[in-house]
């Protein structure tokens, strides 16, 4: 190891060169207090106690944590130079594209996946379904990771990123858009307070802990509130715009459209991180959990179907979306791999008490309903689009943004699940 007292000084070199040879042999596990103080130092050696998720065989340094890493610094990057520079010099969006990837994927489609979130915590606060406890803090926690990404891809992708506060204290009611705001806001906010036990636990703060385990019946119908609003409120958005959106996808029951597929694809992604994570963090997949979910994801996409069965029957029909167009076709595809083909799997006993089976159901439904955003967002207004001269592919910055984003969620799930008590049912 080079001498750091030759740039830094006797003092500050000696300090850094001593941490440094510390973390090589103790890693993360190295007594804090020495460089922090007995208060701060002993806060941050309480973090760092991994021992809670010991059994769970989780792994740092390794070259998948390194890869998550290296997208993330991709991504940090291509951000500060869109806010450096505006957002055309990051993105293909133009006058007749104002919204593309960033709002179809990354905000309709990450906060329609954080669905489950509040679908399990009232099954769990307020009806008092005890079975389904074991992966409350998990679902929350990728919900309030959902919501986090949503926020960042939407202060990206206004013009003026710098004023995004500015919702919070010059409001509107009449505007459809303020809604959604809030309503990120304050469902981010209750994530937050709904997954802050864990942290409480950790540090020992017995006081917090006791107060918000008071209030999170509370806390938890206030979320459902805000969730089923949300949900449908971003469906709600496209209502403005029946000139614009294909009528294969333009409805005025599009609200209901958006909140209905966000509960069958809150359900599925929930059973597919549950059983993603007793894989890869080897500990007990609840089968009777994942059961449940999967008559959910059943009973919910049986009526989604209906919705948009009824939809071609009341409105652009049946030959809309078989005439062999590339809309018809995209259309096609979202219901078959997203809601056809599951249903029919999830109709047969073996299918829906095998959980390999489940799984693969699970991501049928996760892309159909993706699908179906980046349609509403994307390919439902390309036609009007390209007729005003416009046209949008997402930019290679666009992607990265996208993927870095993506990866810091995995990363910080995966840091959760070892410092936190992620996984309570499984702790012995």
């Amino acid at each position: 190891m080079k001498d750091l007292t030759k740039y830094l000084g006797p003092r500050y070199g000696g300090a850094a060169k001593q941490l440094a040879e510390d973390f090589r042999k103790n890693g993360l596990g190295m007594d804090m207090t020495r460089y922090l103080g007995p208060r701060y130092g002993e806060l941050l050696n309480k973090l760092l106690d991994d021992s809670i998720s010991a059994h769970l065989g989780i792994k740092m340094n390794t070259p998948f944590t390194l890869a998550l890493v290296a997208l993330i610094g991709v991504a940090a990057l291509i951000a500060v130079y869109r806010l450096l520079f505006g957002i055309g010099a990051a993105s293909n969006l133009n006058d007749a594209w104002p919204w593309g990837l960033w709002i179809s994927f990354d905000v309709l489609g990450g906060v329609a996946m954080a669905a489950g979130a509040f679908l399990i915590a009232a099954a769990v606060y307020i009806f008092n379904w005890k079975k389904y406890k074991c992966i409350a803090r998990a679902s929350i926690l990728n919900a309030f990771f959902g919501y986090l990404l949503a926020a960042i891809s939407i202060t990206l992708d206004v013009g003026r990123s710098f004023v995004i506060w500015h919702p919070l204290v010059m409001w509107q009611l009449n505007s459809v858009m303020f809604i959604v705001a809030l309503h990120l806001v304050l469902y981010l906010t209750t994530l937050g307070t709904e997954s802050s036990p864990m942290v409480f636990e950790k540090l020992g703060w017995q006081g917090a802990l006791s107060f918000v385990n008071r209030c999170m019946v509370g806390v938890v119908m206030f979320g459902v509130a805000l969730s089923l609003l949300h949900q449908s409120s971003l469906g709600a958005n496209y209502l403005i715009v029946p000139g614009k959106l294909n009528p294969i996808w333009y409805s005025h029951l599009l609200p209901y459209h958006f909140l209905v597929s966000a509960i069958m694809l809150g359900l599925a992604l929930v059973s597919f991180e549950t059983l993603l994570t007793g894989k890869v963090f080897n500990h007990k997949v609840p089968r009777e959990v994942i059961e449940g979910l999967a008559r959910g994801v059943m009973i919910v996409g049986s009526f989604y179907l209906f919705l948009k069965i009824w939809h071609l029957a009341t409105g652009p029909g049946l030959g809309a979306v078989l005439d062999g167009s590339f809309l018809g076709n995209l259309y096609l595809i979202e219901m078959v791999v997203g809601v056809i083909v599951p249903l029919s799997l999830l109709c047969l006993r073996s299918v829906r008490t095998n959980l390999n089976r489940i799984f693969a159901v699970d991501i049928m439904v996760v892309l159909g309903v993706l699908l179906n955003r980046m349609n509403v967002g994307i390919s439902g207004v390309s036609e009007y689009a390209t007729g005003s001269g416009g046209d949008y592919f997402p930019s290679l910055m666009e992607l990265a943004l996208t993927v870095g984003m993506i990866a810091f969620a995995i990363l910080g799930f995966k840091i959760c699940a070892k410092y936190l008590n992620l996984f309570p049912e499984t702790h012995h």
